[in-house]
């Protein structure tokens, strides 16, 4: 008897489904609150994250949020948008009741 092939073998991704792998891969490539300063500017990780989003969206059959989000991603590709300041530090200034 012959041995399998690869496309004849059992692909353990064909037990899940499309919506599910799109979550995982979204959920893989999110930044965490602990990657936040460290990857808040790469393009490459900003835009993955986006566009898995977008995917994620689309599958839903949600349409305008699948397209904002790929709107962010080619934003980040084509350098028309950029990162936010950090939330966490904000205003800097001293308030007017301090003295």
């Amino acid at each position: 008897m012959p041995e399998p092939t690869q496309s004849t073998k059992t692909n353990p991704l064909t037990e899940f489904s499309t919506l599910e792998l799109a979550q995982a891969l979204a959920e893989r490539l999110a930044i965490t609150p602990t990657e936040w300063h460290r990857l808040k500017s790469n393009r490459k990780a900003r835009a993955s994250e986006q566009a898995a989003a977008a995917l994620v969206f689309l599958l839903k059959e949600q349409p305008e949020e699948a397209l904002a989000r790929f709107r962010q991603a080619s934003g980040w590709l084509d350098r028309s948008i950029s990162a936010p300041p950090c939330p966490t530090h904000g205003d800097q200034r001293p308030s007017r009741n301090q003295g």
